[in-house]
């Protein structure tokens, strides 16, 4: 299938360097560039792409800003980010797009993403058309930054979790990664019946822990699956007593 794809950024360069990516894949048709946000959503809302290769840090209206009005449209296209910063990860994948590519972006990358696009494409719904399921409550996967991409995290690998200042440090077995976003907005992503914060810099998964225990003064430790150790806080002890049942 031929893809009509749309590049927006507000850097000449960064345009005409996607451009070359683009000719080099065959999937690809491109239909037109922005930018500017505004004219983005005008061009979009005229043109009708299949894709919209979408650059964050814009003036005025920003990708994210474009990539929600986008979300409001009967028949969206589908969005891949392209910037030079890994921090607005977790708001791009809050708003379904469908990757996240860091520049410069290799052809490689872009055939990655391609891909992705496609099983997309071949999923989404007729304008109008209702989906048949709702959208999940809970976090089931997160998609952090490593090395020059964006790899996809299943919420149930994840073993603990572990603030780092502004960053989230996720633990999946011998491996970790960076994750920047706060330890409560994490928290509230994830499933209570999966997940147990047990210290104000420390959330494990439930089936990670296991045992608990005391040192005889009061305070309290889990002990994890993987030989480790975490001190309970005082404020979440009760987290820890309800997974028990006491």
């Amino acid at each position: 299938m031929s893809i009509r794809t749309m590049i927006v950024d507000d850097e000449p360069l960064a345009i005409e360097r996607l451009q070359m990516l683009c000719a080099r894949e065959p999937r690809i048709a491109l239909v037109g560039t922005a930018s500017d946000g505004e004219a983005a959503l005008r061009l979009i809302e005229g043109l009708k792409p299949d894709l919209v290769m979408l650059d964050i840090a814009m003036p005025l209206l920003d990708g994210i800003g474009v990539a929600r009005a986008v979300g409001r449209m009967g028949m969206r296209p589908a969005v891949i980010f392209v910037t030079a910063f890994e921090g607005f990860a977790v708001e791009a994948f809050d708003l379904a797009a469908v990757d996240y590519m860091l520049k410069p972006v290799a052809h490689d990358r872009l055939s990655r993403a391609i891909d992705r696009v496609e099983a997309a494409l071949r999923n989404r719904l007729p304008e109008g058309e209702a989906a048949a399921e709702p959208q999940p409550e809970w976090a089931e996967e997160f998609w952090v930054p490593h090395r020059s991409e964006l790899i996809r995290l299943a919420a149930d690998q994840i073993d603990r979790i572990e603030a780092e200042r502004d960053y989230m440090r996720l633990h999946v077995g011998q491996h970790s990664y960076l994750l920047h976003q706060t330890i409560s907005s994490l928290e509230e992503r994830l499933d209570p019946q999966q997940f147990v914060r047990l210290h104000r810099s420390h959330i494990v998964r439930r089936d990670h822990i296991a045992r608990l225990r005391h040192d005889g003064s009061g305070v309290w430790f889990a002990a994890l699956a993987d030989g480790g150790e975490i001190r309970i806080g005082r404020t979440f002890l009760a987290n820890a007593r309800a997974m028990t049942g006491r």
